[in-house]
């Protein structure tokens, strides 16, 4: 079912993406180059916030044949290029899959053509531009999907709350690393608006209700949703910090060198001992850390019992949504779509 669902989205987010193209590209030559980037930045990416909608709608009652919700589902999927597009610009990211971030890329294009001004605020303002088009696509995708009035009606409130949710989680996470420390709670507390709520419970919802399914349906979907999101947050720390970067695409230590104050941060400082705390703060979050650095830092986490913490906390939090979906109202289909979609969210190396 998965690899079905996957196939399914990625189809309708290539004959969207064709369409949109082809519209931009009438206005002037010159937005070929946006146009082109943003549908290449689109073709990676695990399509996690589309298949989660995907499982919510089935596990709702909704029938795998309607093509509308695989069309629907690809404004999640512009979404997130949206949030990814500009978190790198925010993070200072060079590269997102292996690849220059977007304002990297077109900082380097201005450069190589000798374009007039500053190379680096062009890349910076032309990836702002992008990600700002993939919201407005986003939109698009949906009011385009051939849902009925009474389907969108039901699904925009959802929509909407759904983004301002991810503007506050982006915001809290920038905000928590101007803070010189954060406790764990706080840490928890962005996870669940950065990821949990934006990754799993609202695509859930967003599925539910083009399903026609009650509001019932929801407080389920929002007992899966949120521990599932943490957990899933969770795995992305350690990958940030431990990660392989052939594997990820970002660079080793990458949560490191941007300073990122995670849960897992937050335990290690609460858990070191005075001296290996000074030493930790002395190179947590400096841009030009070296390797051996970088492996100093990994140590100082592992000897703090910050990395068995997480995997416990990942371990709960699996378990707490695995046993919401038991609940009957969720069909057979949906109940092990969402059972597979657990483990693809919190047992991965990407």
């Amino acid at each position: 079912m998965l690899s079905g669902s996957r196939l399914a989205i990625d189809r309708a987010l290539e004959n969207f993406l064709a369409a949109a193209y082809n519209e931009l590209t009438t206005i002037d030559s010159q937005l070929t180059s946006i146009g082109g980037a943003l549908s290449e930045f689109l073709i990676g990416g695990k399509r996690l916030r589309p298949l989660f909608a995907i499982a919510g709608f089935l596990g709702a009652g909704g029938s795998p044949d309607d093509e509308g919700i695989y069309k629907a589902a690809v404004s999640l999927e512009l979404l997130q290029a949206c949030a990814l597009i500009h978190d790198d610009m925010m993070d200072g990211s060079d590269t997102r899959r292996g690849a220059p971030s977007m304002h990297r890329r077109f900082e380097r294009s201005h450069r190589e053509r000798h374009g007039v001004g500053d190379s680096e605020s062009f890349g910076h303002a032309t990836a702002l531009l992008i990600g700002d088009l993939a919201l407005v696509w986003s939109t698009q995708a949906l009011n385009l999907s051939g849902l009925s009035l009474t389907q969108l009606q039901a699904v925009n409130p959802i929509f909407d709350i759904m983004r301002v949710e991810l503007m506050a989680g982006q915001y809290l996470d920038m905000h928590g690393g101007s803070r010189n420390e954060m406790t764990i709670d706080d840490a928890l507390k962005i996870a669940t608006y950065k990821s949990g709520k934006y990754t799993i419970e609202r695509p859930l919802h967003f599925g539910a209700a083009l399903s026609g399914a009650g509001e019932d349906f929801l407080p389920i979907y929002t007992e899966y949703g949120i521990p599932l999101g943490i957990a899933f947050q969770m795995r992305d720390d350690l990958l940030g910090v431990f990660g392989d970067s052939s594997v990820t695409g970002k660079p080793a230590g990458d949560d490191l060198i941007e300073g990122k104050r995670t849960a897992l941060i937050a335990y290690a400082q609460q858990n070191l001992a005075t001296n290996e705390l000074n030493e930790f703060v002395k190179l947590f979050g400096q841009k030009s850390l070296t390797l051996d650095e970088i492996n100093a830092l990994r140590e100082l986490i592992q000897r703090s019992g910050a990395v068995d913490f997480i995997e416990k906390l990942i371990e709960e939090k699996t378990i707490l949504a695995l046993s919401a979906i038991k609940d009957p109202k969720i069909s057979r289909s949906g109940r092990e779509f969402l059972s597979e979609l657990a483990i693809k969210a919190t047992q991965r190396s990407a």
